[in-house]
Formats: structure tokens, sequence, C-alpha cells
């Protein structure tokens, strides 16, 4: 399991049904559903502010989190669904549902870069760009890894790193097909454009020869007129 599960904490609803969820409305409370994982299905309250704070740093429904409720064993879980006020779009109601090491679950994984310090790339003055600092992985919930890895150590100016690059669990695999690039090693911008200019001007040397044929061509045509 990864190290850093975020924790949401819940407390239990005694009551069901449209009244009670009114209710924990009225006290700043979010009612919601816990289900799944051969357990009865355990009616909560979540805070509302910090409900909130987690649905606006985004991802949430992506997001594997460690739920506690007292009285209960804390459980892993990952959102299924929140209901949204038509006017405001503020929640009014979400579901979880709990996860088995067999679950299967899309989420996204941090990146963590190694071999910086050995990258020849950077040494020469290169620029590290992330172009993905978290990936989404389908995976099991027994099997989620804490991170993704990329080594830059032999990479050099211009090179890239793609996911085809790193090493997954076990029936782990993104849930993007494509082979992506997640980082890549970039000439610094006084270079590149030290480059693009230096380039420019081979470009202007190099005529091709038969522009330079034609051109004699014309010239000889010329004097002999």
């Amino acid at each position: 399991m990864a190290g850093e599960t975020p924790d949401i904490i819940a407390m239990e609803r005694t009551g069901t049904g449209k009244g009670a969820a009114r209710q924990a409305r009225r006290e700043n409370l979010v009612p919601g559903i816990v289900y799944g994982g051969e357990t009865d299905p355990l009616p909560i309250n979540l805070p509302f502010n910090e409900l909130l704070k987690r649905l606006k740093d985004g991802r949430f429904l992506s997001t594997l989190f460690n739920l506690k409720v007292d009285g209960h064993d804390d459980v892993r879980v990952i959102c299924r669904n929140v209901q949204r006020d038509v006017v405001r779009d503020l929640p009014t109601h979400v579901d979880f549902v709990r996860l088995r090491r067999s679950s299967r679950v899309s989420l996204y994984i941090p990146v963590r870069v190694e071999g910086e310090e050995e990258c020849p790339g950077l040494t020469a003055g290169g620029v590290l760009t992330m172009v993905r600092n978290e990936v989404e992985l389908r995976c099991t919930a027994g099997d989620i890894p804490e991170e993704v890895v990329i080594d830059v150590s032999q990479k050099e100016i211009g090179d890239t790193v793609h996911i085809s690059e790193v090493t997954l669990p076990k029936g782990t695999r993104p849930t993007i097909d494509r082979d992506f690039v997640i980082a890549n090693i970039s000439a610094p911008s006084g270079l590149q454009s030290q480059r693009d200019e230096e380039e420019d001007d081979v470009a202007a040397d190099e005529v091709p020869a038969t522009e330079m044929e034609a051109g004699e061509d014309a010239e000889g045509q010329g004097s002999e007129s």
C-alpha cells in the first residue's frame, strides 16, 4: 500500500433517509455512505469544510483514502460519486466503496527522479523538465506503488523519459495506452537560442547544387547575349 495514504475523518450517521440528510446539512455536514467489502453499508457524515477542501485539491475520485470513523476499524476507500447542488455546485452526498486487496482501482501516483547528480545532460547545463509529476495507474489495492521512479543518470540534453522505461509492479499498467513522456532534458534557453541561430546560418550557407547550377546557367546565357 502507498505509505502516504491520506486520512479522511467521518462520523457514523445514526439516522437515514431524507430527514437525517437534511439535518446533517443544517449542521454543516455532508451525508455519505460506505459500501462494499462484504460488510453492511455504513451511513456517515463528513465535515463540509474539510470535504470541500479535498474536492478543491482535485482528483478526489481517483485518490485512495484511509477512512476513520469512531467505533469502526480504519478502512481503505475510494470515492465513487459526489452529488452536488445543481445551483451552487456544492457537495450534498458522497458515496465511498471499501477496497479489498484484489480490488482494481485507478490512482495518481507521484513521480520521483533519481540519478540527477550523474546525469550528463544536467552536468552540461541542461534543464530537467517534468511533463508529469504524477502518473495515473490501474492497479490492485494490495499492490499500489508508493511512487513511480524514473532514472536520468544516463540522459543527455534532448533525451526524454517515457513510461515504458519505468518498472511497474506485476498487474499494474498506465491508464493511457500510448508510450507517453514523463520528463525530458532540455537545453538552457540561451544555449537553445544560440543553437537555433547556428542552424539558421548553416542552412543559409548550404545552397543546393541544383540552385547553384541554375544560377551559373543563367549567368552564362547572359554573357552570350
